[in-house]
């Protein structure tokens, strides 16, 4: 975990940063936005600008992993996961608690395990929904 700017726009939290470029998370993306009735959860792709803006200090961005940036803080890996599923519809607040009990780093190993795998698993993202307005506005850059 650790801490991101601010950016001189409005602050938007919590954000989800997703490898724009992957089929399973791009499935991650239209997952939350299906399962986030109250549209709270921002969505933003590791390679676009509002990671660029809001976490300069991170340079070039790992790819393997989803982040969310919650408080100002940013969660990476099970972590982040497990913290998007708390902000969802029911039953995915349960799910996300009891996996938080899992210590991190079995978690991540099994996180890891998926990510070295997800290409070849679920192939690039080849073709994205049309969002809806208000999905659209929960998108960023």
């Amino acid at each position: 975990m650790a801490a991101c700017s601010e950016s001189r726009a409005e602050v938007r939290e919590p954000i989800v940063f997703y490898d724009g470029e992957c089929g399973l998370c791009n499935r991650f993306v239209q997952f939350v936005l299906d399962q986030d009735a109250e549209g709270r959860v921002f969505l933003a792709p590791l390679q676009g600008e509002t990671f660029r803006e809001r976490c300069p200090e991170f340079g070039r961005p790992d790819l393997s992993t989803v982040l969310l940036l919650d408080g100002g803080r940013l969660y990476d890996r099970s972590g982040a996961a497990f913290r998007v599923l708390r902000r969802l519809r029911w039953p995915w607040p349960l799910l996300g608690r009891l996996g938080l009990v899992i210590p991190r780093p079995v978690r991540d190993w099994g996180y890891d395990r998926v990510a070295a795998r997800r290409y070849r698993w679920f192939g690039p993202a080849e073709a994205c929904r049309l969002p809806t307005a208000s999905e659209r506005a929960r998108l960023l850059p």
